[in-house]
């Protein structure tokens, strides 16, 4: 599915027409106009508009005072109140020295368990109710609370270091900078707000900017001062004289503002502002009036709020853990009716019980309550959230340290940025993603072309892949490579003129800017593919030299030649192709035509040559993803220019509809065209694009490519990443007449106004004539909604064309909100930074765009293939290791405390613990806690190369199959059932039992410490039947986990320790007393084995009749790793006859046409620097 934006560029656009998008996420000025929801006329005029908004948004240069009086003042905190004027600091960090303790910790008890712990801490504090010391649960939450607290202080000061660290211009940080004030930027400069832009060192104030980081274009956009400002706005005296208004908004594409300046207003738009993000290139020097800082630039509205993600385990375990309070609750009630029930029966009938107190059974039963919670609290042990954080960090670091995802031709690793969602990696259902930067290089190399039916380009055989050396060639760019060796012996042959004039056509036709740096030839172009182009062009011997206003010079095989520019028509997504008229030196007037093979063809001549030959190359060249362009021209009499020249001139200063009128007069010049050839080009993919997408589409992950650009390109792109096949059918959505996005953005207008109009206190106009294209109302706009997820997501591939950064977050959201799925979003520039941040897991490519998107990203890295070792292999070991750990965790605690409870029916539900106290507080510290571990930290059930070659192994993780609610009651019966046995074996072997001395070992202790280390045994044998991979540490970690727990149990059970704490260990000699009895030794072994047989009997059913993908994968796993992996040979591309070829024609704005035609480009050059081009014209009579 493509879903496209149709719109038009303007010169130097960033993003969409307002015509097309006429619904925005900002609070421009225009929506507290009452009058806004009614249709004026285009372009009339809207006094009321401007007034409104220079009550708004005023800005005074050089005035800092100006931004702080009484009516530019809000209220932020009760009666406290500031400028509305943001500053010019951006905060990427969360907490500050106040706010991070309070902050961190309110983040902290959002979690049920924490506060769980807390309430338990309270009530041991009571000491009727409390049967364990307060330390056993203060100590623990002390060191969890902590131990994230320092995580989470260390990941926040990273992004606080990376904020700002470097002056960029002058003696100021960026932080310092405020609205109003006068700013001189140097080449190469970011720019650190939106500014108007004053005056330049270049001719009538023009600089250009590098919009890379805000709308991934390498290619240059030019900026204009206004006249009035370039002439007399020099001085700062006078810089202070005027300002101008606009209100914040997030539009890209729009800015809509009024200078005033002695009593006159001027007319400000886009082409006068640089915004933040931007760099200032091929321009010496700029001066510029910030109007926007901080938040309040355009650059930071799209960027959206940050958001606290969390994974869908952590939810998941928040349910569990209500579940487990639930079933605690029920279970102390339980014991609390039977304490009541048997004192009132047993208890207060029995003499020797008598305590001394005057309390009912029911008070009792009250208390008795209490102290279950208290006893049982273990089912949701603190040290769970403690290990959780040691793995994440742990599954973090290694992302850190694969020497995989390391890039080595930028020095860049990849990088976790944040320790909390590493196991969401393994869930991932959606990935969304950036086209430009991110599935490409944004580089476009010249590959093939066909010139009068012949085709070149295929590597020379007897080259071997040698490229072609152009040393010959003094203008030679020494980056350019080609490999076809024919072509440049064709050129310098000079005896094939259809080739000579192919060059020509490229050195000529096009609206690339020239500057000469260093004795180097440096061109600007409006698009990489034009840029490409004209570098063949001067590879092969026609090098683009320089142009003036009417004039363009190029050097034809070491001959400097001059033409005379009559006429540039300029490209458009309508026209899809540009052309120029040329005088040559002998008279002669040619237009020279380059555009997309459909509008060509339907112009050639029907004398013209080559057509099939050339459809034939197109096709082929189609089929090998190359992005193809028609080049062809047109002789034209003196008579004919003149009267076409003098409509041009009448279309060119019409009022109304020019750019119609325009494309209709060059509609009369542009025909019978004659065919020269066609260019091929290959927009570069990233290495292991088209792989990297297959192997994810395999593991079920759906791509949805979100692009700016228009269709065509995505399109393209799509077909060469393999995204989009020749099975694939095409389902085109017009988002002009079905767009969730505009339904989105068009509520929260109509919200904004409304409650804008109410503060002002303004009544709301009715409203307009309802447009079929917006919702009638909240119910049809979510069935849209509904409609355009659910059939979008039928489809195996994605495109959205022509989004803005605010939809693409808004596209994010409609199917995280909808379909309930793991979403990820990948992006490399600023453009990406909403989607990143909305997205369940936010990647970050640190590439050519700057570092805007990896500084607001969860994890980052250089190249996009690097994306299927981190889900397939990283997300899905992580995902297997945090639901083994919990899994486990939750059955070894289930098993731990559970024995408390079968205990209660045999001392009178009087809450007392069946173990020693230091068992209790040492048992998920010491006992039981370094093997699940490192099953957390290590177990992976395949290697990383079988994780990819078996992409359906992801699966389990999208399914959330391996850890659920039936996952979890599982290990609660499994725990249920492991208490038991340890309970009640070791209770019936002790009811008649006679030791080798003649006593009867039956009492509490001894019983005590026989469960207490069948209990041990048996978590530590159970954790190593789940242990998949095996090493040195996890078999040290088990040995040694049973090793500390005799070792520290003959310690504290010893006479001498006794001696110092006598109230504190208790249990003195019972453990050398118990354990020196082989019939004891006898039991926990019996205890253990009947324990561990049903799980062995079980998991070799399910391995053996039941095997899953994984299953099958271990098993013959030996076998795969031995195996080498036969090279899989590239399919062949074959598909219709599409328009797709012809990408080129809209893969660019509008160029440098009218810019060129009104000189304002061009430098001021020394009259003797080169001789006037009209001297070497020759006036040719009209007769001949």
């Amino acid at each position: 599915i493509t879903m496209s934006r149709e719109r038009s560029d303007s010169q130097g656009s960033l993003g969409p027409d307002d015509e097309v998008m006429p619904y925005s996420d900002d609070e421009t000025d225009d929506e507290l106009d009452p009058g806004s929801d009614e249709e004026g006329p285009p372009g009339g005029p809207q006094p009321e508009e401007i007034k409104s908004t220079e009550s708004g948004w005023s800005v005074k240069a050089n005035d800092r005072a100006f931004c702080n009086l009484p009516e530019f003042q809000k209220k932020y905190l009760l009666c406290l109140k500031k400028s509305k004027y943001s500053g010019n600091g951006i905060k990427t960090y969360k907490y500050n020295a106040l706010t991070f303790i309070p902050l961190n910790l309110f983040e902290q008890f959002k979690r049920v368990a924490n506060l769980y712990f807390l309430a338990l801490l309270i009530l041991q504090i009571i000491p009727e109710i409390t049967t364990l010391p307060w330390y056993t649960t203060l100590v623990p939450l002390v060191l969890v609370l902590g131990i994230t607290a320092i995580k989470d202080l260390v990941d926040d000061l990273e992004k606080m270091t990376e904020t700002f660290s470097k002056p960029r211009f002058q003696e100021s940080k960026w932080m310092n900078i405020h609205v109003g004030d006068v700013v001189r930027l140097k080449k190469n400069d970011h720019i650190p707000a939106d500014i108007l832009l004053l005056s330049s060192s270049n001719p009538n104030s023009l600089c250009y900017v590098e919009t890379a980081e805000l709308d991934g274009e390498t290619n240059l956009k030019f900026k204009m001062g206004l006249k009035i400002t370039d002439e007399r706005l020099q001085e700062e005296r006078q810089l202070a004289e005027f300002d101008v208004c606009e209100e914040p908004n997030n539009r890209l594409d729009k800015f809509t503002g009024t200078m005033r300046w002695r009593k006159d207003r001027f007319p400000l738009d886009l082409d006068n502002m640089m915004l933040r993000g931007c760099r200032i290139r091929n321009t010496d020097a700029c001066h510029g009036l910030v109007i926007f800082a901080g938040a309040d630039t355009k650059i930071m509205r799209n960027g959206g709020k940050t958001r606290f993600k969390r994974t869908k385990i952590d939810e998941l375990m928040n349910y569990m853990v209500y579940s487990i309070f639930v079933i605690l609750i029920l279970l102390c009630a339980g014991l609390a009716i039977g304490n009541s029930f048997w004192y009132e029966e047993v208890g207060s009938r029995a003499w020797y019980l008598k305590d001394g107190k005057d309390q009912t059974a029911s008070y009792r039963g009250f208390l008795s309550f209490w102290g279950y919670i208290i006893v049982l609290n273990t089912m949701v042990p603190i040290s769970l959230y403690v290990s959780v954080e040691v793995i994440r960090l742990g599954q973090s670091k290694f992302i850190n340290w694969d020497l995989q995802m390391y890039y080595q031709e930028k020095d860049t690793p990849a990088k976790a940025r944040t320790t909390t969602l590493n196991e969401q990696l393994g869930q991932i259902e959606y990935i969304f993603s950036d086209k430009t930067g991110t599935l490409t290089q944004n580089i476009m190399a010249f590959k093939k072309c066909t010139i009068a039916g012949r085709t070149f380009g295929s590597e020379s055989e007897s080259w071997k892949g040698q490229p072609v050396d152009f040393s010959w060639n003094k203008h030679a760019d020494s980056k350019f490579e080609y490999l076809d060796h024919s072509l440049v012996a064709c050129i310098r042959s000079k005896k094939d003129k259809d080739a000579l004039e192919f060059f020509k056509l490229l050195s000529l036709c096009h609206t690339v800017m020239v500057e000469q740096k260093e004795d180097e030839l440096v061109y600007q172009a409006a698009s990489p593919d034009e840029g490409a182009l004209v570098t063949a062009a001067r590879n092969f011997g026609f090098v683009f030299l320089s142009r003036t206003q009417d004039t363009i010079t190029i050097s034809e095989m070491d001959r400097e030649m001059t033409y005379e520019v009559l006429a540039l028509l300029d490209f458009n997504s309508d026209r899809k192709r540009m052309s120029v008229i040329l005088r040559f030196p002998d008279g002669r007037i040619r237009l020279y035509c380059k555009g997309a093979d459909t509008v060509i063809y339907e112009r050639l001549s029907p004398n013209s040559k080559h057509k099939e030959e050339t459809q034939t190359a197109l096709d082929i060249f189609a089929n090998q993803t190359l992005r193809t362009l028609c080049l062809c021209y047109k002789d034209i009499s003196k008579q004919e220019f003149d009267a076409w020249a003098k409509k041009h001139k009448d279309a060119s200063v019409a009022m109304g509809n020019r750019e119609a009128a325009l494309d209709r007069v060059y509609e009369q010049i542009e025909n019978n065209f004659m065919m020269i050839g066609a260019t091929a080009i290959e927009d570069k993919l990233q290495d292991g694009v088209p792989e990297t997408i297959a192997k994810l589409a395999k593991a079920d992950i759906k791509i949805w490519v979100l692009t700016g650009d228009k269709k065509e390109t995505a399109e393209n792109i799509g077909y060469s990443c393999e995204l989009l096949t020749d099975d694939i059918g095409e389902v085109l959505l017009n988002s002009l007449c079905f767009s969730p996005q505009n339904e989105i953005l068009y509520e929260k207008k109509k919200k904004r106004r409304r409650l804008r109009l109410k503060r002002l206190g303004k009544r709301p106009v009715s409203a307009t004539p309802h447009d079929s294209t917006q919702p009638i109302d909240d119910w049809e706009k979510e069935s849209r909604q509904v409609d355009f997820v659910n059939m979008a997501c039928e489809c195996e591939a994605v495109i959205c064309c022509r989004v803005t950064p605010k939809q693409k977050a808004n596209v994010v959201s409609l199917v995280k909100k909808y379909k309930k799925a793991v979403t990820l979003s990948i992006g490399d520039g600023a453009n990406d930074v909403n989607m990143i941040k909305t997205a369940d897991i936010g990647v970050g490519i640190s590439g050519q765009e700057g570092m805007q998107a990896v500084m607001s990203s969860d994890y980052a890295f250089a190249q996009f293939r690097y994306l299927e070792r981190l889900l397939l292999v990283h997300g899905r070991w992580s995902y297997i290791r945090m639901c083994k750990f919990l899994r486990y965790f939750f059955f070894k605690n289930f098993a731990f405390t559970l024995v408390h409870f079968w205990y209660s029916f045999f001392n009178g539900f009087s809450a007392q613990v069946a173990y020693e106290d230091w068992f209790i507080t040492l048992y998920n510290v010491m006992y039981s806690s370094l093997p699940v571990l490192l099953v957390g930290l290590l177990d992976q059930d395949v290697n990383d190369k079988l994780s990819r070659k078996f992409p359906k192994l992801y699966l389990p993780g999208q399914q959330g199959a391996l850890f659920n609610y039936k996952n979890f009651f599982i290990s609660l019966f499994h725990g249920i059932f492991t208490s038991l046995v340890v309970f009640f074996i070791p209770y019936g072997a002790f009811l008649q039992t006679m030791g080798q001395d003649g006593e009867a070992p039956s009492d509490y202790q001894s019983l005590a410490v026989v469960m207490a280390s069948s209990l041990i045994f048996t978590v530590n044998l159970q954790i190593s039947l789940e242990t998949s991979y095996w090493t040195f540490v996890n078999c040290f970690a088990v040995l040694c986990s049973i090793a500390i727990y005799f070792g520290i149990m003959f310690d504290i059970h010893s006479a001498g320790i006794h001696v110092i704490f006598p109230s504190t260990f208790t249990f003195t000699g019972v453990a050398p007393n118990a354990l020196r009895q082989p019939y004891l030794w006898l039991t926990i072994i019996l205890t253990v084995g009947i324990s561990l047989l049903p799980v062995i009997f079980i998991q070799f059913l399910c391995k053996t009749i039941w095997p899953s993908v994984g299953d099958n994968v271990q098993r013959n796993r030996k076998k795969y790793e031995a195996e080498e992996e036969e090279k899989k040979k590239p399919a062949p591309f074959q598909r219709d006859r599409r328009s797709r070829r012809s990408a080129y024609a809209f893969s660019h704005s509008r160029g440098y046409a009218d810019l060129i035609a009104s000189g304002r480009s061009i430098r001021r050059r020394p009259a003797a620097a080169r001789p006037d081009p009209r001297d070497s014209i020759t006036e040719v009579p009209p007769g001949q």
